[in-house]
C-alpha cells in the first residue's frame, strides 16, 4: 500500500503537472470505483485544479469552487502518467483523469477492488473524510507522546491506525520499529520516556529519509515503481534474511488486521528474532555475522 513517502512524491509530481490546469474529464473503467452519487463527474469536468494534497493515505485533487476528487489507493492501487487521451488498461485500469498536459491513469493489481474515488463539494464534506490522525512530521514530541500514551493498542497497530497517526502503513511501521529497537507488540502507554523519544525520532527519520530517497529515485519523472518492498529496507519483506545489525534471520510474526472479518487475514510483522520480535536489533552484532551479511549484500553494507 502506498504510504506517506510514496504519496508525498505522487502529490509533488501531480502538482507539477496539473496545478493551474483544467480537469477536462474523468473516464471510469470500473463503476465500482466511484463511491459517491453527487456531485457527478460532469460537475467537476472543466474546472481548474487549485492543487493536490494528501489526507492520511488519500490523495486530494482540489478544483475550483470547492470541488474535490479524493482517491484512496488502498493496497494495490497505483497512479500512472501518460500522454493525454491514453486509454486505461483493460486488465487493471479503473479510471483516467484527463488534463491538457496528460492523463493520470489509476490501476489496481488485485482481484479485490478496494481502491476508491469520492467526488465531493465543500470543505465540511472533505473534513469528514479525514480520519483524524496526526502528521508526525508536523507535530512536536509532547504531542506525539500524549497521543501515543492515550492509545491502548500495540505499537504496530498504533502507528498504522490512520485515526491516530497519518500516512504510516505496514512497511514503514516495520522499519520504524526496527530503527527504534522496539517490539511491535509493546503498548505505547507502557513505553519509558527514553523509548518514546527513540520512537518519535525513528518515525521522523525513517519517513524523511525514505521520502528523500523516493524523490531522488523518481527524479523529474512520474513515479512508476511504487512498491512496499525495497532492497534498501532493513526488515520489511526480508523474511529469513540476515538482520543488518545482529546477523540473525529476520522472522515474521502475525497479528490480525483491524478489518472486522470472521477470519481476519494476517499482517506480517518483520522482526529479527524468532522468539522476541524486534529485540535482536539491540544486540551487539558478532564480527562473523556482520562479515557474512556484508558479503551477501555489498550494496547495503
Amino acid at each position: 500500500m502506498p504510504e506517506l513517502p510514496d504519496l508525498t512524491v505522487y502529490v509533488e509530481r501531480l502538482n507539477e503537472r496539473v496545478r493551474g490546469r483544467r480537469l477536462t474529464g474523468i473516464r471510469l473503467s470500473s463503476p465500482f470505483l466511484l463511491r459517491t452519487v453527487s456531485p457527478g463527474i460532469d460537475e467537476l469536468s472543466g474546472r481548474e485544479v487549485i492543487g493536490v494534497s494528501r489526507i492520511a493515505k488519500q490523495i486530494v485533487i482540489e478544483l475550483s469552487d470547492d470541488f474535490f476528487a479524493v482517491l484512496h489507493l488502498m493496497i494495490a492501487g497505483r497512479l500512472r502518467w501518460y500522454a493525454a487521451g491514453k486509454a486505461a488498461p483493460k486488465r487493471n485500469g479503473l479510471a483516467a483523469f484527463d488534463f491538457a498536459t496528460g492523463s493520470m491513469i489509476l490501476t489496481e493489481a488485485s482481484k479485490k477492488k478496494r481502491a476508491s474515488l469520492r467526488l465531493i463539494q465543500g470543505r465540511p464534506a472533505l473534513a469528514a473524510l479525514d480520519p483524524g490522525g496526526l502528521e508526525i512530521i508536523a507535530i512536536d514530541g509532547d504531542t506525539f507522546f500524549a497521543r501515543l500514551r492515550a492509545t491502548p493498542h500495540t505499537l504496530k497497530r498504533t502507528l498504522t491506525d490512520q485515526r491516530i497517526f497519518a500516512g504510516i502503513g505496514n512497511a514503514y511501521s516495520d522499519e520504524i520499529l526496527f530503527r527504534a529497537g522496539l517490539s511491535p507488540f509493546k503498548q505505547g502507554k507502557h513505553l519509558t520516556d527514553a523509548e518514546a523519544h527513540k520512537l518519535f525520532a525513528a518515525c521522523r527519520d525513517v519517513l524523511t529519509e525514505w521520502t528523500a530517497r523516493l524523490r531522488e529515485e523518481a527524479g523529474a519523472a512520474f513515479p512508476d515503481k511504487v512498491t512496499a518492498f525495497h532492497d534498501a529496507m532493513a526488515v520489511h519483506g526480508k523474511y529469513k534474511h540476515p538482520c543488518p545489525v545482529c546477523g540473525s534471520p529476520v522472522s515474521a510474526s502475525s497479528i490480525p488486521t483491524t478489518r472486522p472479518t470472521t477470519a481476519p487475514p494476517a499482517r506480517p510483522v518483520a522482526s529479527c528474532s524468532p522468539t522476541v520480535p524486534c529485540r535482536a536489533c539491540s544486540r551487539t552484532p558478532t564480527p562473523s555475522a556482520l562479515k557474512t551479511w556484508r558479503a551477501r549484500h555489498p550494496s547495503r553494507a
